[in-house]
């Protein structure tokens, strides 16, 4: 993926103009089930018509107070991704429905809606009238064409996962460089999983934008990590995992040196929330799960329209609607995985080439895939999302 090396200044990608001026890499029509109540329904249209992508949640019901309102904002968040052309949202009550398709709207894309209140609960109605709608959905987004943007335009989330000794010598270096020249090109990159900035937090902090977003980055690792010890369970074990530890990862602290090399050298802009959209470009970190699925998802909900994924050992999952590159710098995971791992750079572990020259070409792939090369991940449909839930149903 990738051709001669740009300037990254001077970068363009070839996206979909959105009518809220934000620029897709892909143009997917989104079949959005809001609850476990209707997935089959959901899925059934999704099968049935060409050209559409499922997300699906198994909540949506006796959810109250913070969880609940985490849970509208993650829905939101993905029906309003660039990635998204349109989309049809399938719930049970009207009110509900409804309430989700105003956000979706908010954005001026095609929402259309189908409900079971509509159909005297029949669900095989409902699946049925929903296949129409989504064909009418693929068939006008068929017909929007790819226009030359800048670099600017994208947003890259960040993610790494099964991490090992190579991930903070080199993969996470390496997207680092990448993250670096797409900020230098006014661009917007995030970086989650607070967790695993524990214990070097004040290395975060201090390239922090303003001594407010200092102050937020630690307040966020003391909160987890009082979470943590509140409910009787300790790191220790738990992160670095069995994976990491087999891989040569001694402490979370080691791990978390390696995992923030990822965020690159730029200074750090802001701290969202799971779903929040950054209000700025520039380097932004989330305080979100460590678990990579969850992780993900919070950024396509802040509208990352891309994703970068560092391994080590190998890590299959991918965002469904934000492209995922895959990157490794171990070698035999490169060779193990040829048809996984979008990016091999495990040439700078062999002492064969720098990181800077490698970040280069990371983000010529960049280029590539936000103009419509595919992942690997695409390619074997790994995608999927997971919604994050902070408290119990009622």
């Amino acid at each position: 993926m990738g051709g001669a090396l740009s300037d990254g200044l001077s970068a363009t990608f070839m996206g979909y103009l959105r009518a809220d001026g934000s620029v897709g890499v892909r143009n997917h029509v989104l079949i959005v089930s809001i609850l476990g109540l209707v997935n089959r329904v959901a899925a059934r249209i999704a099968d049935s018509v060409a050209g559409t992508l499922l997300v699906e949640t198994p909540y949506g019901r006796g959810q109250y107070g913070a969880d609940k309102t985490l849970h509208r904002a993650m829905l939101g968040g993905l029906c309003l991704n660039p990635n998204v052309a349109a989309v049809l949202i399938v719930g049970a009550d009207r009110r509900a429905v409804d309430d989700i398709a105003a956000l979706a709207a908010s954005g001026g894309k095609p929402v259309r809606i189908v409900a079971l209140d509509d159909t005297h609960e029949d669900s095989l109605a409902a699946s049925a009238a929903g296949i129409r709608v989504a064909g009418e959905l693929v068939h006008a987004a068929s017909r929007l064409q790819r226009t030359r943007q800048p670099a600017s335009r994208l947003f890259l989330g960040v993610e790494c996962g099964h991490s090992d000794a190579t991930s903070g010598l080199v993969a996470n270096p390496v997207a680092g460089s990448c993250v670096d020249r797409l900020v230098d090109a006014g661009g917007t990159a995030v970086v989650g999983e607070t967790v695993e900035w524990l214990g070097a937090e004040h290395i975060l902090a201090r390239r922090a934008a303003t001594p407010m977003v200092a102050e937020a980055i630690v307040a966020a690792v003391l909160r987890r990590e009082a979470e943590v010890a509140a409910s009787g369970q300790s790191l220790t074990g738990n992160n670095p995992g069995s994976e990491n530890i087999r891989g040569g990862l001694s402490s979370i602290e080691e791990k978390s040196l390696g995992a923030i090399a990822k965020t690159g050298t730029r200074p750090i802009s802001g701290l969202l929330q799971v779903a929040e959209r950054p209000s700025v470009p520039g380097l932004h970190l989330m305080d979100g799960p460590s678990f990579s699925p969850e992780s993900l998802t919070g950024f396509a909900a802040s509208g990352a329209q891309l994703m970068l994924f560092t391994t080590g050992a190998g890590n299959s999952f991918c965002s469904a609607i934000a492209p995922t590159v895959k990157i490794t710098g171990r070698p035999q995971t490169a060779k193990l995985l040829p048809d996984q791992i979008d990016f091999d750079a495990s040439a700078a572990f062999l002492g064969r080439e720098d990181i800077g020259p490698l970040g280069a070409r990371l983000f010529e792939t960049v280029l590539a895939v936000a103009s419509g090369a595919a992942t690997w991940g695409e390619i074997h449909r790994e995608g999927g999302e997971a919604f994050v839930r902070v408290g119990a149903s009622m």
